[in-house]
Formats: structure tokens, sequence, C-alpha cells
């Protein structure tokens, strides 16, 4: 699988762009940051074509790239947790209003849970529910490709915050422990911000997780 990583707008989100192949045109793509401008030249630059924009939550500088992507690309479907579905058309519930604006998009195509199955242009994710972060925050792992895509649920030495409305530290690390560090150690794990990691890293040095 290729995998390609932008850092996108003034929160500089993670945003990935999957193909089966380098050759492949065919992508999914998993978050977005406030600024899409970035990934739609590299959509263009490289000739793709988006089948879907999947979302590991709701919070704004995940979520502003949805409308231009679907204004570009009418056919992409966007999928979000259950959960957090109604945050896409609230700007409070989203945060947009912290960071100067007011963002609503329209809802999305289809909402997941716990264990099902994105099988798209030859990729295949499982959702992982790793509430705490939001209430609908997932994970998105590839067991063939040993690779986990975990939102702003984990990362590099820290976890996500859970400072924001109907965040929930103790579940999100309850989540952590039970959902995603009994995965193979040798893991690598694509963050929501900041560089990669891995699941056997996170268990000796992240220092929220001892």
């Amino acid at each position: 699988m290729k995998i390609d990583r932008l850092i996108l707008g003034d929160f500089e989100t993670n945003c990935y762009v999957l193909r089966d192949s380098n050759k492949a045109r065919d992508c999914l793509i998993i978050d977005t940051g406030l600024d899409s401008d970035p990934l739609l030249d590299f959509i263009e630059l490289n000739k793709l074509t988006p089948a879907a924009l999947i979302l590991t939550h709701g919070h704004a500088d995940h979520i502003a790239g949805v409308e231009p992507l679907r204004k570009e690309f009418p056919s992409i479907q966007v999928y979000i947790h259950k959960l957090d579905a109604e945050m896409l058309t609230d700007a409070a519930g989203n945060l947009s209003i912290l960071a100067g604006t007011s963002l609503t998009v329209r809802k999305a195509d289809h909402f997941v849970e716990e264990g099902d199955i994105i099988d798209k242009i030859q990729i295949k994710l499982r959702v992982i529910h790793t509430p705490g972060h939001t209430p609908g925050g997932i994970c998105l792992y590839c067991e063939k490709e040993n690779v986990i895509f975990v939102g702003d649920a984990l990362f590099a030495g820290s976890v996500g915050r859970t400072d924001f409305p109907n965040g929930d530290m103790q579940q999100l690390i309850k989540g952590i422990k039970q959902k995603l560090l009994v995965l193979p150690d040798d893991t690598v794990v694509y963050p929501g911000h900041g560089p990669e990691t891995t699941i056997g890293r996170e268990k000796t040095d992240n220092p929220f997780l001892s």
C-alpha cells in the first residue's frame, strides 16, 4: 500500500492518501486539515481519483476539506462514526469557533461502528472505536499492511486531548489499552498530528499508558 502524508492547515493535521500501489490512481483519504488546497493540488498533480474520505472524528481541523473535495469529486463517499455524525452540521460541536470560523458540512454518506470493514479500491480498513477525544473517535486498522491510522486518540508519546466537550480521559485510555496496545508491537501508528510511531514504542515509552 502506498501511503502519502500531507500536513494541512494551522493545526498541522495529518491527512493520509492511500493507494493500493504506486501506480494506482484510485485513492482513499483519511481526514483533512483546515486548508485543503494542498490536498487538492496533490490529487491533481498525481492524477488521482478519491473514492472515499474517512473521518476519524468530527473536529473542524479534520473535516474542513469535506465540501471542497465533494465539489471537485461529486462521487466521493464520506464516512464517519455515527456518534460524531452530528458534529459535521454543528459549528459548536465541531469546535470550528475555536479556529475563528463557523464551519458546517453536509451529512456523511456512511455511518460506521466498531468492527465495520471499509473495503474500497482493494484496501480493507477495520474500524476500531476509541472514544474519549470525541464520542465517535475511530481508528482504522489495515492488518494486511500492519498499519493503523489513529486520528487524535494516540500520538507519539502522548494521547488525545479530553478537555473539550464530551471528552473523557478514562474512556480514552481504556480504549487505547484494550483495543490498540493488543496489536502487534511492530504495527506502524499514523496519528492525526505529529510523527508516526509503533505500538511497541508506545507501550514502553508513552507516559500516559504506563
